[in-house]
């Protein structure tokens, strides 16, 4: 009897399961697309500007990558893979 609890304690489990780490993982990478396409555009030299900073990919495409990866990463979260539909 005594065996067989010391085996149940030692079971280590994990928060979540294997579905929940691979949406997250998903959503990591969002956010990871998202801030590479966001770097680049700035100029060599600081006295000349340069308006690709403000073109469609890091003005727009490049943050909604970002907040969807985080909307990803929540779902994740919150979703319970054991839950029967």
């Amino acid at each position: 009897m005594a065996k067989k609890q010391l085996q149940n304690t030692d079971q280590k489990e994990f928060i979540f399961q294997k579905k929940n780490y691979i949406i997250m993982f998903i959503g990591l990478a969002f956010i990871v697309l998202g801030f590479i396409l966001m770097s680049g555009g700035g100029s060599d030299d600081p006295n000349v500007f340069n308006p690709d900073i403000f073109n469609f990919r890091r003005i727009r495409l490049a943050p909604t990558l970002v907040l969807l990866g985080f909307g990803i990463e929540v779902y994740a979260i919150m979703l319970n893979p054991t839950k029967k539909k």
